[in-house]
């Protein structure tokens, strides 16, 4: 009995390794490659040829680099609090409130997640066009609110079905308001719902590209997808792709850490509403 248990707490924890392995190879070969340049690049044995910075350097020459980072941060970070501040009251209604229809109302939250991008591009071209906030960081805050708006207000309404109703109908008694409810009592217990749907939703928004590309025509106003994606070389047939994977990290390090250091956070909010009642 032993035996077969160590074996299969080996098997696990082999398995464990190769999903890491699997996942962690593409990240750790563009860090490898950022470092190397000219033929090097196609070389396969990569500790062959000296570490050189030189790619890094050249990312913020000749395109402005570091202005896509920062309207990168402002969108996603625009798109998070936006998206939480729509969610929670919409949550609070949906989870809390007896209302006719509240089953057809998440399952069209739901659909309305689901629909491909490219299939309300052209919906959104015009409506964007028509407020006259194409190339604007606006434009990108209004896509990107069609898809991290819908998976915010499902998960959060799941989460706080599942609060206790003692608490709310103490603080009622109490003489506490239905917005008082909310934000006195509810809120604090959504704190880890909302610092895993707020991380997820700011990946989805610092990570799209097929809107960032649609709706903006500048470099000064792309962000950092659209900015690698549309890196070019000396003639048309050459792509610096040791200028593209430095870049590639530089965006991609801050993200792993964030998921890294708010993992237990992550895991919390997206599994409690699952675990209570």
């Amino acid at each position: 009995m032993k035996a077969g248990r160590r074996l299969g707490s080996l098997g696990v924890a082999l398995a464990a390794c190769l999903i890491l392995v699997w996942s962690l190879f593409p990240l750790a070969w563009a860090m490898l490659t950022s470092f190397k340049t000219g033929s090097a690049l196609f070389d396969p044995d990569v500790f062959a040829t000296p570490f050189v910075f030189s790619n890094y350097v050249a990312v913020f020459k000749g395109q402005p680099f570091g202005r896509n980072i920062v309207n990168s941060v402002v969108v996603a970070a625009a798109v998070v609090a936006i998206g939480l501040a729509v969610a929670v009251p919409a949550a609070y209604a949906l989870g809390r409130v007896r209302l006719r229809g509240r089953g057809l109302m998440l399952a069209a939250i739901l659909a309305a997640s689901m629909f491909p991008q490219v299939a309300v591009l052209g919906g959104m071209f015009e409506l964007i066009r028509h407020l006259r906030l194409y190339n604007s960081l606006a434009a990108l805050v209004l896509s990107y609110l069609t898809f991290t708006v819908p998976f915010t207000v499902w998960v959060l309404t799941t989460y706080m079905r599942d609060l206790p109703r003692e608490l709310e109908e103490a603080a009622v008694i109490d003489g506490c308001s239905p917005p008082g409810v909310l934000w006195r009592v509810l809120l604090p217990l959504l704190r880890p719902a909302m610092a895993a749907t707020g991380l997820l939703a700011f990946i989805a928004a610092w990570n799209e590209f097929l809107f960032a590309l649609s709706f903006t025509a500048t470099d000064e106003m792309r962000t950092v997808p659209v900015a690698i994606a549309l890196f070019s070389g000396a003639s048309s047939h050459e792509l610096p792709w040791g200028n593209m994977m430095a870049a590639s990290v530089i965006v991609t390090l801050p993200l792993v850490l964030l998921v890294l250091l708010c993992q237990r956070q992550i895991v919390a909010g997206l599994t409690a509403g699952a675990l209570k009642g």
